[in-house]
């Protein structure tokens, strides 16, 4: 059965992020088909970008480097759960996603994001920037709006329009998941 990660997106205290993710999970666990397990980034303590070599060298010199990298090489896809920052992905994302490469390379990738634009504008930097890392990222999301889907825009309540649109996310994601194990197989026998 594939393993599938469901990260964080901030690492701000008092932040919406992982009541989010938890739900994701939730719903994740409910709908099956694979493992699902939720990560967050805020467990690894991971500074501003501080590894000297460029992170497909998989050279990593600092422990929360190697640790991150680890954790996140367990699985075969991936939800990203984001917040949008500035109209765009959170730095907290960004920075964790920048220390690794390989590990990521030839997996799928489902997104959820949130916000004053139900994250949608994170969403579109965050495929950016996964396309870079080799991820298949669905073209399906779960979008949530931080004026429908959050109670004081603390409380995360999900409308039922914003609680069914993880469900084709799923479905493409478990596809894709998939399909990327056929691809990675492929690669390691041609290497």
């Amino acid at each position: 059965m594939s393993k599938i990660a469901i990260v964080t997106g901030s690492t701000r205290p008092g932040r919406n992020n992982i009541s989010v993710a938890q739900w994701v999970l939730e719903q994740a666990q409910a709908f099956g088909g694979a493992d699902f397990e939720l990560v967050d980034i805020a467990d690894f303590n991971l500074p501003v970008l501080d590894e000297a070599f460029p992170a497909a060298y998989q050279n990593y010199q600092g422990e929360h480097a190697k640790a991150w990298a680890a954790k996140m090489n367990e699985f075969d896809g991936y939800i990203f759960v984001t917040p949008e920052y500035n109209h765009s992905v959170s730095p907290a994302l960004a920075n964790a996603l920048s220390y690794i490469n390989v590990e990521l390379n030839n997996k799928a990738a489902g997104l959820v994001g949130y916000g004053s634009a139900l994250g949608a504008r994170s969403i579109e930097h965050l495929r950016g920037i996964l396309s870079e890392l080799q991820v298949a990222h669905v073209q399906k999301t779960g979008l949530f709006s931080l004026f429908t889907d959050f109670e004081n825009f603390s409380n995360f309540k999900p409308t039922a329009e914003g609680a069914a649109s993880v469900q084709p996310m799923f479905e493409q994601l478990l596809a894709w998941t998939e399909a990327m194990n056929s691809v990675r197989a492929a690669a390691s026998v041609s290497a």
